[in-house]
């Protein structure tokens, strides 16, 4: 997994207020999948894993929705920056 420069601007500001950051929830869901998509690679029928895998890209997706909907210029930095897809329209 490669290191990202969103990881620097995180520890900058106040660690309380991250938690609770939209940014840094949708971060530590995308670092969440990552591992979970190569933990899957190598075991391809650990279904509770892929249970877990679901659940945690629902989490991240209704986050996302929520931002594009409150701030869509924050929404397409983040999505840039952790160089993830952009939600489909509906």
């Amino acid at each position: 997994m490669k290191k990202n420069s969103f990881i620097s601007v995180i520890s900058h500001e106040n660690k309380e207020e991250n938690k609770r950051s939209i940014e840094f929830q949708v971060f530590c869901f995308t670092n969440k999948i990552r591992r979970l998509t190569s933990h899957l690679e190598l075991h391809k029928k650990d279904y509770s894993s892929q249970r877990g895998l679901r659940k945690i890209l629902g989490k991240r997706q209704r986050l996302l929705v929520y931002l594009s909907n409150k701030n869509r210029i924050r929404y397409k930095e983040l999505i840039s920056q952790l160089n993830i897809r952009e939600l489909k329209t509906r």
